[in-house]
């Protein structure tokens, strides 16, 4: 019998590349470690942008960029900014594991390169171009899908599966509209 797992869905539209980093950002604040994001969306849409405001948002500081040729990038976790909704302010945030997934050539690739060891470990994997890998994904998870709807302007929307994922998008929810620009 399969278990069921709650679902909450929400979306909003981004004006610019700034807002859109900016939802990352809030998102970023929010995470812990041992979180799975699935990012789809066509190229340019905006997935590593908005990785490059989660990554600000757990306290990274080095540049991120789309790790395309090499399929991930590891970026060590940092002290939070002191802004930071987590418990916890000041100690060392999880490690951001950025894969992109896009010139994957065998969808088990991911599974023959041992990949799967991060999904369940404390840091935060995002997976850009998730759908290229034959694989299932853990039950919960957040799916990011973003859309581009004109030169500037990106819908992105939010699919949380699991009660854990549910809760993180209700406090994205808030975050976002508690900050200044929505």
């Amino acid at each position: 019998m399969t278990e069921y797992l709650p679902r909450e869905t929400f979306e909003i539209i981004s004006q610019s590349v700034e807002q859109t980093q900016h939802i990352g950002q809030c998102l970023g604040r929010l995470l812990q470690g041992g979180e799975l994001l699935l990012f789809e969306g066509q190229l340019g849409t905006g997935k590593t942008t908005f990785t490059q405001g989660l990554a600000k948002g757990l306290g990274i500081t080095a540049t991120i960029s789309s790790p395309t040729f090499t399929i991930l990038k590891e970026y060590a976790g940092r002290s939070r900014p002191m802004s930071s909704q987590v418990e916890g302010d000041g100690c060392p945030g999880p490690a951001l594991y950025h894969f992109d997934l896009y010139r994957l050539e065998d969808p088990d690739e991911v599974l023959d390169l041992g990949f799967d060891d991060y999904f369940t470990g404390s840091g935060v994997c995002v997976i850009e171009w998730s759908e290229n890998a034959d694989i299932s994904w853990l039950a919960e998870r957040l799916a990011i899908h973003i859309q581009v709807l004109n030169e500037t302007e990106r819908a992105l929307r939010f699919i949380a599966t699991g009660s854990r994922y549910c809760e993180l998008l209700l406090q994205l929810q808030k975050q976002i509209y508690a900050s200044t620009g929505f």
